[in-house]
């Protein structure tokens, strides 16, 4: 797995900056798992924001839809991607 290019900081949670129980979450999960690892694209989450009802990723769909938007726009900044670039990696659109 590749360093988070997301986050230098893996003691903290990204959303809530919690510093208990951090777990690593593939941002782009299920099918681009392993992209998400190779391309750096993780989180830290503290484990309530990660997979815990009713606020974490896992749980909530508009947390976890703010959180991949962020993260797609720190990824075309750092990859200098475009949307279509992104679409192209990810099959997806996620801004």
């Amino acid at each position: 797995m590749a360093e988070s290019i997301i986050q230098d900081d893996k003691t903290q949670c990204f959303m809530c900056g919690s510093s208990r129980w951090i777990e690593c979450h593939h941002v782009y999960g299920a099918s681009n798992r392993t992209k998400s690892d190779d391309l750096g694209l993780t989180v830290y989450l503290c484990h309530y924001c990660h997979n815990e009802p009713p606020n974490g990723v896992h749980f909530n769909r508009a947390n976890k839809q703010a959180l991949q938007a962020k993260v797609q726009e720190i990824a075309m900044e750092y990859y200098g991607w475009s949307i279509d670039d992104f679409r192209r990696e990810f099959g997806k659109n996620y801004l």
